[in-house]
């Protein structure tokens, strides 16, 4: 038995060694509920998300997502999810994003290949694993756009690939206007993310 590397609240499971983990290692994984993904040879998991993680992601879909498939942009698919890529033996994003000339990367189990875009929704405790982690892993494969959403700063950054690293992240508040290179003419803002959204979901201090 090993205990999943940090962050997680998952049970534990048995496998192989830190650092040692295959996609044939993570196939063998139970179908638990948890969300379990392998970057560098390590295995990650969690538990399922909070409330407020749910209905972003579905809200991420409504504005981005759905937006992008009318017009024949781009296809988005959530969590959970299989992607593969160098260095990343799956991950499993809340948000992937394959714009419509390479939908070849699409398979039965995932995407095998770098898709255009990817958002991942943080929580207190992934922050790490999701700026840090994460961000260094698609910087790595290549993956040309990666957004953070923060739901208790209510921020969102945003990381481009340039000479095939990250620079600075370009930080959008509640009513900046959030776009991707990859999806011309679809914009949104977190305000629009948000609005709706029932009270008992917020954090109990607002």
């Amino acid at each position: 038995m090993i205990t999943l590397a940090t962050p997680t609240d998952a049970p534990l499971v048995s496998g192989a060694k830190q650092g040692h983990w295959t996609y044939a290692d993570w196939e063998q994984l139970p179908d638990d509920g948890c969300i379990y993904e392998i970057i560098d040879g390590n295995l990650y998991g969690s538990t399922a998300p909070k409330s407020i993680h749910q209905w972003l992601t579905a809200m991420l879909y409504e504005r981005i997502g759905l937006p992008a498939k009318q017009n024949r942009i781009a296809l988005c698919f959530f969590t959970p999810f299989g992607v593969i890529m160098p260095g990343a033996t799956p991950v499993q994003p809340d948000l992937t994003i394959i714009t419509t000339a390479r939908l070849d990367l699409l398979t039965e189990r995932g995407v095998r290949g770098v898709p255009d875009a990817i958002i991942e929704i943080v929580s207190p405790g992934s922050r790490a694993y999701d700026e840090a982690i994460k961000r260094r892993a698609y910087e790595a494969a290549g993956v040309p756009e990666y957004g953070i959403l923060d739901p208790d700063e209510r921020t969102f950054q945003l990381y481009r690939l340039s000479d095939g690293a990250y620079g600075a992240p370009q930080l959008f508040g509640m009513d900046d206007r959030i776009a991707f290179a990859c999806l011309p003419g679809i914009v949104s803002s977190l305000r629009d993310l948000f609005a709706g959204i029932p009270p008992q979901l917020l954090k109990k201090d607002e």
